[in-house]
């Protein structure tokens, strides 16, 4: 099955955001498949999926108070 990779701008500004969404973004995507780039100016979520939507994703990284939207 062919991965699709997927991006969000977050606000997700630094290791410690990172860490508060990292369990659940291990849970549905499988740990190694996102990663965040706090240095880039809009805070790039980039995610790789077989299986996985969009709004599941933003739904898990507004569920911890931050925001998400797709790029």
């Amino acid at each position: 099955m062919e991965q699709d990779t997927l991006k969000f701008k977050t606000d997700l500004n630094c290791g410690n955001c990172v860490s508060k969404v990292q369990k659940e973004l291990d849970t549905l995507l499988g740990e190694g498949n996102w990663k965040v780039d706090t240095a880039h100016e809009d805070k790039i979520l980039t995610t790789t999926s077989t299986q996985i939507d969009s709004e599941q994703i933003i739904e898990a990284v507004e569920s911890y108070g931050f925001e998400a939207e797709r790029i």
